[in-house]
């Protein structure tokens, strides 16, 4: 049976989280904090299966509560959740130690999915067979707008880094989301760390 922790500040969004989880086979416990010194504190006491961390646009206190996690407990067992064109900060999550993400409108079969990765798994959630056949096609360029993105520069940044015009650097993030199958910027960090592309 799975134990899980949900660190989310805002009320509504924390308890309907919890709602979902809830509803997921398996669960047993779910603990929840609203800041991030009770997650660390919460952690510490006593450990869970899962830690499920928001994120929020322009607010760093799900990607601070990650690392600062981490950073005392290498072990646990961290996954986002985000709204889904919240990359910065998922990205930036991801960077710091997160094995994963939920987008807040992910289906019950894509949770309870996840969530199955996350606790079978040691390493970051598998690739599938398919991605990782045409992310293999990835080019160095789309590559270095991959690690860009994952230290959570924008396109204008990225294209000045690498000496590009912003209009073609989007149009290598596009060819890059299309081959590893993904969205948006979020998804694409996350299939970067699971398929080694980014460290």
């Amino acid at each position: 049976m799975t134990t899980v922790l949900i660190f989310e500040d805002r009320r509504g969004v924390r308890e309907g989280f919890t709602r979902a989880m809830s509803a997921v086979a398996g669960v047993r416990r779910i603990d929840s904090a609203m800041t991030a010194e009770e997650l660390l504190a919460r952690y510490s006491r006593q450990p869970t299966d899962l830690v499920l961390v928001g994120t929020q646009r322009g607010a760093p206190t799900g990607v601070r509560a990650v690392r600062g996690l981490l950073a005392a407990h290498p072990q646990a067992n961290v996954l986002v959740f985000g709204a889904p064109g919240d990359s910065g900060s998922v990205a930036a999550a991801i960077a710091g130690g997160a094995r994963g993400y939920l987008r807040w409108d992910s289906s019950r079969p894509e949770l309870v999915s996840t969530l199955a990765h996350a606790l079978t798994s040691g390493a970051r959630l598998p690739v599938p067979a398919r991605v990782a056949r045409e992310a293999g096609s990835v080019t160095e360029r789309e590559l270095q707008v991959l690690r860009g993105m994952s230290e959570g520069k924008s396109n204008g940044q990225i294209g000045r880094e690498l000496y590009l015009a912003e209009d073609t650097v989007k149009t290598h993030a596009r060819r890059m989301f299309r081959k590893l199958r993904v969205k948006d910027r979020a998804e694409a960090v996350a299939q970067g760390f699971r398929c080694g592309y980014v460290t």
